[in-house]
């Protein structure tokens, strides 16, 4: 779980004070802006390319052997030391577990993320801002409703051209988040004249905070820097999170850290679909299984691309080539499946659509009715997923078309392979080591041996592509010395939310040992 991946309910407000604030910036010129860098994006992380968009000059990504040799050439930001970031380091080596899935996790998107801080000649350590963002999941989602790998709240995102709507959010998008998220913190360091340090911390609290504590030690007479300011426990601890973390990679040997081999080439290539097609019949075509289909393209929230676009995949490069081939050959009519459904005596559309497992407003939408009513003997038009065709649904695409799904449990087979252990498996699917062994009946002296195959469940909303995480509330027992602060960091919220929980005012400070406190934890992850 990510230590933080919920903002601060001000952000809302901060982020939306430039649209207000600042002279000749309209949400026009930001959407103008990055409508035109996305023009070439296409060169950016196609096979074979890797164009930079500065100058038409071409990165020399290749010249390193791994993802993380050319993270590294890419540092930018000063070595500082400083207790803040000594602490994060701390909590990372504290919780190596961690430190290996945010790795597992961050290698489809890291050598596009790559390419854009080249193109935008940003410092290399912000690719890894994901990790303290969002533990680089792309479906993560805060209780502030921020979203995505880079954790765009709803009005930024729209500021910064991300379309949002019950089809697509391109918050969520890869590449859309990736170039808004890089164009927003280059905005930010020029605002704060390139000091990257205030431009992190603005991106978490809002610019209009920022300049806030700035002007409050300016009429004191104090040092303006990050370090001097009077921040949140939130903000202050964001940039030496994202400076720990940075400082760690760099520094492998020396904090015992296993940097899984990445090689520094393309994971994906985008294809250009051109039009509506069923994302069940896309991911086979891509011979990718679903589940994986849905991290690269994370931002479509049903069974199908967006009717109005935009109609582009991800693809693994290796597999893009092919998807193509098949791609030409689909005849236009296969793209989308569709009933005819004749309206019969006593139907509504809660009832037709529990029938063709979709909801109402999917068949609302495509057949442009403004209420529930339908009259008998009307034809409608229903669309259905290549999945449910296939009898493949429970688990998988179909849920999508469905209302948000009750918590159930997916089953998945795996296979072991040489030189897998049981701490390695469950660290790859997020799940305990006693849960695997209960599931499939082992004990813990068992040997695991190459070729079995093994269950691994997972329970929760099992809707693909679903936008949030589910949660569930817990209660904590305090203890003497325990300070707000200190519990936030234990379960991995933030200190405004464990307040707003609770109705804990904010000039109250001290918490009376044994209350109990209401805490919100993402089901299924512990709080590490």
């Amino acid at each position: 779980m990510p230590r933080s991946i919920s903002k601060k309910s001000a952000r809302h407000l901060s982020y939306l004070l430039p649209i207000l604030l600042v002279t000749g910036c309209s949400q026009t010129a930001h959407k103008e802006q990055l409508s035109q860098s996305s023009n070439s994006k296409f060169s950016v992380f196609t096979r074979g390319s890797g164009k930079a968009r500065n100058n038409g000059q071409q990165p020399e990504a290749k010249e390193h052997a791994t993802i993380w040799d050319r993270l590294q050439s890419l540092y930018a930001l000063p070595e500082i030391d400083n207790a803040r970031i000594d602490r994060e380091v701390n909590w990372y080596l504290k919780n190596p577990e961690y430190l290996s899935r945010v790795q597992q996790r961050a290698e489809p998107y890291l050598y596009f993320i790559l390419n854009e801080i080249e193109a935008k000649n940003i410092p290399g350590e912000l690719a890894l801002l994901p990790v303290v963002e969002s533990a680089f999941r792309p479906d993560a989602q805060s209780p502030a409703q921020a979203s995505g790998l880079w954790q765009f709240i709803p009005p930024t995102g729209r500021l910064y051209g991300l379309k949002q709507n019950s089809w697509y959010d391109g918050r969520r998008d890869v590449v859309e988040s990736t170039q808004a998220a890089t164009t927003f913190l280059k905005e930010l360091s020029e605002t704060f004249n390139n000091d990257w340090l205030l431009a992190l911390a603005s991106y978490n609290a809002g610019k209009g905070n920022i300049k806030n504590a700035i002007d409050k030690n300016t009429d004191r007479g104090l040092p303006t820097d990050y370090w001097s300011l009077d921040l949140n426990n939130e903000t202050s601890a964001y940039v030496p999170r994202l400076l720990a973390i940075a400082k760690i990679f760099a520094n492998p040997e020396k904090y015992n850290l296993s940097l899984q081999r990445f090689p520094n080439e393309p994971y994906f290539e985008l294809v250009d679909v051109k039009s509506q097609i069923d994302l069940g019949k896309a991911a086979e075509m891509a011979q990718t299984p679903i589940d994986h289909f849905f991290k690269l393209n994370p931002g479509f929230n049903r069974w199908s691309t967006d009717p109005t676009g935009p109609h582009r995949l991800l693809i693994p490069v290796d597999k893009a080539g092919s998807f193509k081939e098949k791609l030409a050959e689909l005849p236009h009519e296969d793209r989308i499946k569709w009933e005819h459904h004749t309206v019969a005596g006593k139907e509504n559309l809660k009832t037709i659509a529990k029938k063709h497992n979709t909801s109402i407003e999917v068949i609302q939408e495509i057949n442009h009715l403004d209420n529930d009513v339908v009259a008998q003997g009307k034809i409608l038009l229903i669309p259905v997923s290549y999945q449910a065709l296939k009898e493949e649904a429970p688990a998988t695409l179909a849920s999508v078309q469905q209302a948000p799904s009750q918590p159930q449990t997916a089953k998945q087979v795996y296979t072991i392979k040489k030189g897998d252990t049981l701490s390695n498996i469950a660290q790859r699917f997020s799940v305990d080591k006693d849960d695997i062994l209960s599931w499939n009946k082992l004990s813990k002296k068992t040997a695991l041996k190459v070729g079995e195959k093994i269950t691994i469940k997972k329970t929760g909303s099992i809707t693909v592509a679903s936008t949030a995480p589910a949660f569930k509330q817990i209660s904590y027992t305090v203890k003497p010395g325990d300070t707000l602060g200190q519990i936030s960091k234990k379960f991995s919220v933030n200190v405004t939310d464990l307040r707003k929980w609770n109705n804990v005012p904010k000039n109250k400070a001290d918490i009376k040992p044994g209350s109990k406190l209401k805490v919100m934890i993402e089901s299924g992850h512990s709080s590490t």
